[in-house]
């Protein structure tokens, strides 16, 4: 393999990983903005960890989780007492917090970035990447799962069913942080170089839209919003790589391309490219049918 393709598929492995930290939180009715700086939270605690205490990956990637998991535990109490817009200012507010304090600690480099010694090949992110895919599969299959698709669907009739509305998105938004963690130092390790300044809006912009283009109601969303974003630009520079004639024109118009998709898919497929309809559609050769009788 190619080492473009390698570092593609790196990429891949940390946007999946990524995805599902967002993808939980909003699986039970809330949106996260602020994925950016619990990822930053999780690159420069592992990088920390790592060059000042100098100690190995398989305590530095956890260490990232675990810290990153208690920071999102504290806040999600007053971050969760918003709502709508409020909670998506609110979150992104948290993330200009880390910024900025970040930009000001000389410990960690400040403006001026941060190295990191130990260095995760691809093996490494692959592993991680599809134990998240399986822990989050096997999650919402079971009653915590079910309990945060009522609260996504419904908060007043799951607490009427007996769902603990607040404990359930408490703990999304914790698990949430904690893998923004993981992919946050697996970016530091596979780079081995980190600065705050990759760490912007951006960034939580471009995760935000892998899990709602994917999808919030099934798992396979936010996994197939990861794919598509990671690889489709770069397929549409594959003509001029491969020196077909006006591949370089498709390459200079990629992101106005990828945008007019995007714009297409939120118009024609509002609740995202992968519904829980279509999975069940693929999976029993039907729509799950109501009390009605009527497919969903």
């Amino acid at each position: 393999m190619s080492g473009y393709w390698g570092g593609i598929l790196g990429i891949l492995c940390i946007n999946i990983i990524f995805a599902y930290s967002i993808f939980l939180p909003a699986a039970s009715g809330q949106l996260n903005l602020g994925g950016a700086g619990f990822m930053a939270l999780g690159a420069y605690s592992a990088a920390y960890l790592n060059t000042a205490l100098e100690l190995p990956m398989w305590i530095t990637i956890p260490g990232a989780a675990i810290f990153t998991a208690a920071i999102s535990f504290v806040i999600a109490f007053p971050i969760l007492r918003t709502r709508g817009v409020y909670m998506v200012l609110a979150t992104f507010a948290f993330a200009e917090v880390v910024a900025g304090v970040i930009i000001n600690m000389e410990a960690v480099g400040g403006a001026s970035g941060y190295e990191v010694p130990s260095f995760a090949d691809l093996d490494v992110l692959a592993i991680l990447a599809i134990a998240t895919i399986g822990f989050v599969f096997y999650l919402l299959a079971t009653r915590f799962g079910l309990s945060m698709r009522a609260v996504h669907d419904d908060e007043n009739v799951a607490a009427l069913f007996g769902v603990n509305v607040r404990m359930t998105q408490v703990m999304t938004f914790t698990i949430g942080g904690a893998l923004a963690g993981i992919a946050g130092a697996l970016y530091a390790h596979q780079y081995n170089y980190i600065e705050i300044q990759y760490f912007n809006i951006m960034i939580s912009i471009f995760v935000l839209l892998y899990v709602l283009i994917g999808g919030t109601q099934t798992a396979y969303g936010p996994l197939f919003g990861a794919i598509l974003f990671t690889f489709l630009p770069e397929f549409l520079r594959l003509p001029e790589m491969a020196g077909v004639a006006n591949g370089a024109v498709l390459a200079e118009w990629r992101f106005v391309i990828f945008g007019a998709f995007l714009v297409a898919v939120m118009v024609f497929r509002p609740e995202g490219l992968i519904t829980r309809a279509m999975v069940d559609r693929l999976r029993h050769g039907r729509a799950p049918e109501d009390i009605t009788g009527e497919a969903s």
